[in-house]
């Protein structure tokens, strides 16, 4: 079946700034694809990270270089080899599975026997700020079941604490963004016992993950920038407890679904994440969440204007895109 395959960057201003321990955002930078074929068309998104040496003109590239192969019929499976895991390959395996469904009129869900995505709490993020900044969006948000507070060295007692403070209810994920030392997750193991904060998110640099072999946290530890793809999952067990999966960094839903399973294989919890972007990056994450315990896809909800159709936010909670946007029919 010959295709047709577009691939263009886009960009989504975000209605404010975004800050983690690595920097600010104030555009969501995203790579499109399309393929066409028999008159459907697929979608897939994804968001070069340069934190991994991504760029938008070298994610184009990765594309341009296997184009023939795509458009000559390449499956899901056989871009495992084509393509590394990474922003290229999340864009292109997504949109297969979106021209899959299109073609077939069976939803992503119903071809892995997955009930349909339903309303999904997720995390709304606290971002790196001022004090009283970081206060002030806590207690707007003090009504949401999750909270995610990005933090840094300069003063993670104080940050947590103010957000704390001021949304006495939610759950708490704190997100260091590899910015800590193990002395520092030790130090403040009392401290995130007492503000019941339920998630550490790689709080040391990868490359460092040796120190947390045998740790006794009060808390669980979620592996994200240590934690790729499913090879990944043996060499972090007795390390973490629970692994963030992000389709950016695994290549697609494809490779989400095998290190989810290759988690729960491992005995560890997981976690769904994603990268500032709209929400045709979030539906197809929205599969992976329904088997999270942890998720955090408020990605669009800092977008001044998402793409049409997209998912909605409400105290909290993703209401799924509208039929067809991405994986239904």
């Amino acid at each position: 079946m010959l295709r047709t395959l577009v691939a263009r960057s886009d960009a989504f201003p975000l209605a404010q700034p975004f800050r983690i321990s690595r920097g600010v955002k104030t555009v969501a930078e995203v790579v499109t694809v399309e393929i066409m074929a028999n008159g459907a068309t697929g979608r897939g998104e994804a968001v070069p990270y340069p934190r991994y040496g991504e760029s938008i003109a070298g994610t184009l590239d990765d594309i341009a270089n296997a184009r023939g192969a795509i458009v000559d019929g390449a499956t899901r499976d056989d871009l495992l080899a084509l393509m590394h895991a990474g922003a290229a390959r999340n864009a292109v395996d997504c949109a297969l599975w979106d021209l899959e469904t299109k073609l077939s009129g069976c939803s992503v869900t119903d071809r892995l026997g997955q009930p349909d995505i339903a309303p999904t709490p997720t995390a709304m993020t606290v971002s790196l700020d001022a004090l009283p900044a970081m206060a002030a969006a806590a207690h707007a948000l003090a009504d949401v079941p999750l909270i995610k507070i990005k933090v840094d060295r300069t003063d993670p007692e104080a940050q947590i604490r103010v957000v704390r403070d001021a949304a006495p209810n939610p759950r708490i994920i704190v997100d260091p963004n590899e910015s800590w030392t193990i002395a520092e997750v030790e130090r403040l193991q009392p401290l995130l016992a007492e503000l019941r904060i339920d998630l550490l998110e790689q709080p040391l640099p990868v490359g460092e993950d040796e120190a947390l072999e045998g740790f006794g946290s009060l808390i669980p530890i979620a592996a994200d920038e240590s934690a790729h793809v499913a090879g990944d999952v043996a060499a972090l067990a007795g390390k973490y407890q629970v692994i963030n999966i992000k389709l950016d960094k695994t290549g697609g839903l494809t490779g989400a679904l095998a290190l989810a399973d290759a988690a729960a294989a491992a005995g560890l919890g997981v976690m769904t994440g994603c990268m500032i972007s709209s929400s045709l990056s979030i539906a197809p994450a929205l599969v992976v969440a329904a088997r999270s315990a942890f998720v955090d896809l408020d990605g669009p909800l800092w977008l001044s204007a998402d793409r049409e159709g997209g998912v909605k936010g409400m105290r909290g909670v993703l209401t799924p895109p509208a039929a067809g946007f991405w994986g239904t029919v």
